[in-house]
């Protein structure tokens, strides 16, 4: 049975810094918290030693990371029992059809290609975060009842 998580984080897995002030607009907007680290590592490190009760109701993941790439932490993700429910946003501004591909087999649960355009990224991740995560709130919403 999943631990009924009572807050709203969002982890953000991007290195890119203007990419991550645009999440973080898009995340305040949205009343979320978004924890933002910039590598593979530092997204396993914080959600193995995050409490299973905060650990975040949705991961979105670049593919492109220094070190191990998003790919790489995603099967870690599914493998663990702890994170395995989590659902993963893969976004992207380079990808091709076999990342698309693989990114699904590896269980992504979307795949977005990320917009260049700062307008455009800010409404387009505000829509996924609305999209992911009121949905998940209202089940746990259901569940507490």
């Amino acid at each position: 049975m999943q631990p009924v998580q009572t807050h709203h984080t969002v982890l953000f897995v991007e290195s890119a810094p203007a990419d991550v002030e645009l999440a973080r607009q898009a995340a305040t907007a949205c009343r979320f918290n978004l924890h933002v680290v910039e590598d593979a590592d530092a997204a396993l490190d914080w959600l193995m030693i995050t409490s299973p009760a905060l650990l975040p109701l949705l991961v979105v993941l670049d593919l492109k990371l220094p070190k191990l790439n998003g790919l790489a932490v995603l099967r870690k993700l599914r493998l663990n029992p702890a994170t395995r429910e989590i659902p993963v946003l893969v976004y992207s501004t380079e990808f091709t059809q076999a990342e698309v591909l693989m990114s699904y087999q590896a269980g992504a649960n979307s795949f977005v290609a990320k917009p260049i355009d700062e307008h455009q990224f800010t409404e387009l991740f505000t829509a996924h975060l609305a999209y992911w995560l009121t949905s998940k709130h209202h089940q746990m919403d259901f569940a507490t009842s």
